[in-house]
């Protein structure tokens, strides 16, 4: 089986799996992080068929959503390659780029790192910051049914995994905890110059809504 069969197979299982995702983690967010990352990728010395598989497979099984077992996602990435006989090696470095790429609070350190994870990881941060990852935000504050803000209740920078993971506080400290701090933690030239942008409108959005909440204008 070539490459772009094995590709266009993914993409098919891909929308099958999250057909009832959630909407911020759904296949258009998949759509968005993939077309991001072979849009850093170009130019880049890399695995493109790693990008993409890795692009694609990065969210088949997102712990939140799976009581925060981080294990399903790599198990079910290798159950499907394997199914399409790719070489175990690739198997392995997907496993590895999904067991990886999610933020997971302020003081967890990554344990493995490819030029090829840190293109999906750009491409995948990119999507959690400026207007979509601004609807993806609050679209979740909602599927988890969390307060929009609530000024008694500080943001906690800083969390450990366990922390972060059990966190329920008002979707507007999720800026704070994660979604401003993505910009300084950009791994490539391309991913680092347009997540300026994003950052920027996520900082004007804020102060427009603490204009609003307060009566400001």
């Amino acid at each position: 089986m070539n490459k772009q069969q094995i590709i266009s197979n993914t993409e098919v299982f891909i929308k099958a799996s999250l057909i009832n995702a959630e909407g911020g983690h759904d296949w258009f967010h998949i759509l968005r992080v993939w077309n991001n990352a072979k849009l850093i990728a170009k130019g880049e010395n890399i695995d493109l068929f790693i990008v993409e598989l890795g692009a694609l497979l990065h969210d088949i099984a997102d712990s939140k959503f799976h009581n925060g077992d981080e294990t399903i996602g790599p198990k079910i990435a290798r159950e499907f390659l394997e199914s399409q006989q790719v070489d175990d090696s690739i198997i392995v470095h997907i496993e590895k780029i999904i067991s990886n790429i999610s933020y997971k609070g302020g003081n967890f350190e990554q344990k493995f790192n490819s030029p090829e994870l840190a293109i999906i990881q750009d491409a995948d941060r990119l999507d959690a910051i400026g207007a979509i990852g601004i609807a993806r935000c609050f679209n979740y504050g909602g599927f988890k049914n969390r307060e929009l803000y609530n000024p008694e209740i500080a943001p906690k920078l800083n969390q450990n995994i366990e922390e972060y993971k059990k966190s329920d506080a008002p979707t507007i400290n999720h800026f704070y905890e994660k979604l401003l701090l993505l910009k300084d933690k950009m791994n490539t030239v391309s991913g680092k110059k347009i997540a300026e942008e994003r950052h920027q409108y996520m900082e004007t959005f804020l102060q427009q809504f603490y204009n609003e909440w307060n009566g400001v204008k």
